[in-house]
């Protein structure tokens, strides 16, 4: 062995040793100097000008979506953390343009509303006349009234009663009014399920079916109950325009419609079709001293539906584990284990990204001890659960004490809990055998108002919120990465039979989609 390399060897044990218990001596004021810049002086605003208003929505496959992950690259490496870009399959590649919905008749307004995601454009304005979905009766009165909608806009959507939220209601409107409007709504729900079940078809084949009779476009209203807010996805439609409008103008087309006055809509989109492209995930890195190999992982999904700007699903998400990297950097870069921070591609359409991660790179998978992930909108930390991990209890119980008491008191644990199986990136890895802990958060009318809607918009960030989620999510990743015990990944014996969830392929292509 050579002399040199032992004399040095020694040295840089000895140095990371001193590392760790420098941290450990020091940590009440490394967490007072993040706190306090947390405060006076965070990132998390102009990172959210950068990603959400600069770059906007990052739909899968989308030069948007590349675009941030080439911007979260760069600005890691100016921070001095290194970071890549990996790729892990391939997708359609479309670029949203503008959206013009106009009725022309029976008067002219303009129509609030948005093409749906991988739509075809229009290669000149389309008007029509629009007719709306009667309710079908059974499958030839389906396929009968399927014979005129040759040459027409068609109205794929229930009408909706109300576009006053049920809680007004319940507030507002007489006992006797209130029950009569959910027996109405209830109703009306029902005789539409009925109806589409009578056609034989679910909503996408139903569209294609249309579009095989002639029909030269189709609007819908995804309607949330929230007042203004609509879920915006995907098209079904695979030769014509295919829109999502608001429910104010979705009703005044469907009544004026069925009450036999010919409205007439002109419709110009103009994405653009760009074949297909590479998707990736974003990795960033600051190594451990004394246990390198042993990773603490910050987890976020980067890309978003594309109604909105992706602020709260999952722009907040995103900013919050790079605000932490940047700090951790600043005021405690040598911990004993490395840290890791992985953006996700393709979340939105299964997990993709993170899955793909896990079957990709099973060793770097298994060198991950502890995994935080973030994907639930702007509300501060408010719950933790153990994923059935045994002792999750021992090591997250002891870490969240060092969180500050007016921010920690708000926070719900669960020990040892139960392993998720899906919904956000960190059901990946708990699939995997890693402890992989969603950071939950308060509401804040998520799941109604912003999650994959057109409101998800910069405006709804609660940024006195999320500045406290740094904090927590910090100390957090601090106290893991210089734990000095073993970090326990024994699984609990789940009851009623339950079995643990096990790895999923990605979709790796689009054609599957």
């Amino acid at each position: 062995m050579n002399k040199n390399y032992t004399f040095l060897s020694i040295i840089s044990l000895t140095s990371a040793i001193a590392f760790s218990q420098n941290f450990q001596q020091n940590k009440g004021d490394i967490y007072q100097n993040i706190i306090t810049e947390v405060q006076q002086n965070n990132q998390l605003h102009q990172l959210a000008v950068e990603l959400l208003d600069e770059i906007g929505p990052r739909l899968v496959g989308s030069p948007e979506m590349k675009q941030a992950h080439d911007w979260a690259v760069h600005t890691y490496e100016k921070w001095g953390i290194k970071a890549e870009n990996i790729p892990y399959g391939e997708w359609k590649s479309w670029q949203r343009g503008i959206t013009e919905i106009t009725m022309t008749s029976p008067r002219i307004k303009s129509i609030e509303g948005t093409q749906l995601a991988w739509n075809i454009h229009t290669k000149k304005a389309i008007e029509a006349e629009v007719i709306a979905l009667p309710l079908f009766e059974n499958k030839q009165h389906f396929e009968n009234w399927a014979t005129s909608v040759k040459g027409k806009i068609v109205l794929i959507s229930a009408y909706q009663k109300s576009g006053r939220p049920e809680h007004q209601w319940k507030e507002h409107a007489t006992e006797e009014d209130f029950e009569m409007y959910k027996k109405q709504v209830a109703e009306a729900t029902t005789a539409w399920n009925n109806s589409l079940k009578a056609t034989g078809k679910s909503l996408r084949e139903l569209v294609q079916f249309l579009e095989e009779k002639g029909a030269v476009g189709f609007i819908q209203s995804f309607y949330t109950g929230t007042m203004g807010s609509n879920r915006i996805f995907y098209s079904f439609a695979q030769k014509s325009p295919m829109v999502d409008v608001s429910l104010e103008d979705y009703g005044l087309l469907h009544r004026l419609a069925t009450y036999g006055k010919v409205p007439k809509i002109k419709i110009n989109t103009q994405s653009k079709n760009l074949g297909t492209t590479q998707t990736f995930n974003t990795i960033a890195t600051i190594p451990g001293t004394t246990k390198p190999n042993e990773y603490i992982m910050l987890s976020a999904h980067l890309d978003s539906w594309d109604g909105a700007q992706g602020a709260t699903d999952n722009g907040t998400g995103t900013v919050l584990m790079m605000e932490v990297a940047r700090l951790i950097k600043k005021y405690a870069p040598n911990n004993d284990r490395t840290i890791v921070i992985g953006h996700w591609g393709s979340e939105e359409q299964g997990l993709n990204g993170s899955r793909a991660y896990v079957i990709d790179f099973p060793t770097e998978t298994q060198k991950i001890k502890v995994l935080f992930n973030q994907d639930s909108g702007t509300g501060r930390i408010n719950y933790i659960g153990g994923q059935g991990f045994a002792q999750a209890y021992d090591y997250l119980g002891s870490w969240l004490q060092h969180v500050p008491e007016p921010i920690r008191k708000y926070i719900k644990t669960d020990y040892p809990g139960m392993p998720q199986t899906g919904g956000t990136d960190n059901a990946s890895f708990v699939a995997a055998g890693i402890p992989a802990f969603n950071l939950g958060t308060q509401n804040w009318g998520y799941g109604q108002y912003t999650w994959h809607t057109n409101r998800d918009t910069f405006d709804k960030i609660v940024f006195e919120e999320l500045e406290k989620n740094v904090i927590t999510t910090a100390i957090l990743t601090l106290e893991a990465a210089n734990y000095p015990g073993e970090i326990s990944n024994e699984k609990r014996t789940l009851p009623n039979n339950s079995q643990w969830p096990s790895t999923k392929e990605p979709l790796r292509s689009s054609d599957v989609y």
